[in-house]
């Protein structure tokens, strides 16, 4: 038996393309009325049309910069005004960084840190009191493959650590509000062919190791399907050649000479 969500209500961050506007046309399918968000406005409208048009649920688009907090409040009450109530919160928002740590910008630093960990852990922050006291939600965050690797991967640490530190942090929030009817899902994709992705040469030269957005749209779509005792606490997908899975060891090594 599934959970039948037509009628309620998400929100989805960095959803105007690639990844989060794939995860939109997957809730959309499932009958639940959207809020998307991210920062180009331009975009953001087009996908709320087209989403709206092709799936007939309400999609409301607004312009938000997870980095702001301001942004984050203004995206929970325009969500709260349209429809009522939050039933799923979706962070998908993040930008990447490809650099040996040595050579890597520092203000990469702080763009990584407060998109890909305090964006996502603010929002919570304004979404979850409302779920309590409803005594339900679902809290979908976007994590990465990358922290199946153990160490990091090369040129990622920055970017992996703050991943980490995401995963932890939904593996604690999840014992703290389950309690309450509340759900916390971490998804951890592999490398996947979005125009985010493509930025990173080393990492997409071959595309037989990317994955196309499809393997996240079912995750998404299990995640917010099993039924209400069950919560997906992690749910990891990646290529099967994917680079993130390379051992330390080499596969192949040369033999000492004689």
């Amino acid at each position: 038996m599934t959970t039948d969500l037509k009628g309620r209500s998400a929100i989805i961050t960095g959803a105007s393309r690639g990844i989060g506007k794939a995860i939109a046309c997957t809730c959309a399918k499932l009958g639940i009325n959207l809020t998307i968000a991210a920062r180009n406005q331009g975009p953001l409208k087009e996908t709320a049309e087209e989403i709206s048009k092709n799936y007939k649920v309400e999609v409301l688009p607004v312009p938000c910069d997870v980095t702001k907090l301001g942004d984050l409040e203004n995206l929970v009450n325009k969500t709260k005004e349209k429809f009522g109530k939050i039933d799923i919160l979706i962070n998908n928002a993040g930008v990447s960084s490809q650099s040996p740590f040595h050579k890597q910008p520092i203000e990469d630093f702080e763009k990584l840190a407060h998109t890909n960990y305090l964006g996502y852990v603010r929002l919570i922050r304004l979404v979850i009191n409302d779920m309590m006291e409803q005594k339900s939600g679902s809290i979908i965050n976007m994590v990465s493959g990358s922290t199946l690797c153990d160490p990091l991967p090369r040129n990622f640490i920055v970017y992996g650590s703050l991943k980490v530190g995401l995963r932890a942090f939904s593996k604690g929030l999840f014992w703290e509000v389950r309690d309450h009817g509340i759900k916390v899902t971490s998804i951890l994709p592999g490398v996947t062919d979005t125009e985010l992705t493509g930025k990173l040469k080393e990492i997409t030269a071959d595309k037989s190791r990317l994955m196309t957005t499809e393997a996240i749209e079912n995750a998404i779509n299990f995640a917010l399907t099993v039924p209400a005792n069950v919560c997906p606490l992690e749910i990891a997908v990646i290529n099967q050649q994917t680079p993130w899975t390379a051992p330390v060891i080499p596969f192949k090594q040369a033999h000492p000479s004689k």
